[in-house]
């Protein structure tokens, strides 16, 4: 199975901007609070292995469909995306306060080991489940037709997200707003999706 480096980083790039502003930073950093961040980084991991992974896979089965119509749908799921990463960038801030708020109730205070993992696992993986970054994740494989440089450029993005949200969550939060960095995720889906209908049309080599 191919991998390109190249294809990865675009994909890292891509899902981590995505992501950063979503609330899986958010409430990764509410259970760090209350667990040892590692644990809760090993079980918001795992839970991400598992939906990178069906993601990936239904991506490369939509990716044996005819090109172009692969490509539009792509194409439309970034500018959509966008669209609602952009819209939704001026109540960010509030949104932060209202997930913290709905997490700090999850899961039982005083879990610690593989409970701990456990919990953090089972919080993330039913709260994220079909969001933006999994639907990103399935269109970019059918972009690039390389489900294993998706595969990684992906999780290990989501693998990043969730480290600072555990370790560094609230000092970064202090000095950046969710508000920006959701415009910039936003402005980035616009442009691959502007790239990948440049491509449909012959403008620029796909």
């Amino acid at each position: 199975m191919e991998f390109t480096l190249a294809v990865a980083a675009v994909v890292f790039a891509t899902i981590f901007v995505v992501e950063l502003p979503d609330k899986t930073f958010i409430a990764t950093l509410v259970l760090a609070t209350r667990f040892r961040p590692l644990l809760v980084w090993v079980g918001v991991t795992a839970a991400f292995l598992v939906q990178t992974l069906v993601a990936v896979l239904v991506g490369g089965v939509l990716a044996q469909l005819p090109r172009t119509p692969v490509q539009v749908v792509a194409a439309l799921m970034f500018l959509v995306g966008g669209v609602i990463l952009i819209k939704g960038a001026g109540s960010a801030d509030e949104e932060e306060k209202e997930t913290e708020e709905e997490f700090s109730h999850k899961g039982a205070a005083t879990a610690t080991g593989l409970k701990a993992v456990g919990t953090s696992f089972l919080v993330l993986f039913l709260a994220e489940w079909g969001d933006l970054s999994q639907l990103f994740t399935a269109s970019m494989v059918l972009r690039y037709q390389e489900p294993l440089s998706v595969f990684v450029g992906a999780f290990a993005a989501l693998a990043a997200v969730s480290a600072l949200g555990a370790l560094l969550g609230r000092a970064l939060l202090a000095r950046i707003h969710l508000s920006t960095i959701r415009r910039v995720g936003g402005g980035v889906c616009l442009l691959i999706a502007l790239l990948t209908v440049l491509e449909i049309t012959g403008v620029i080599g796909g």
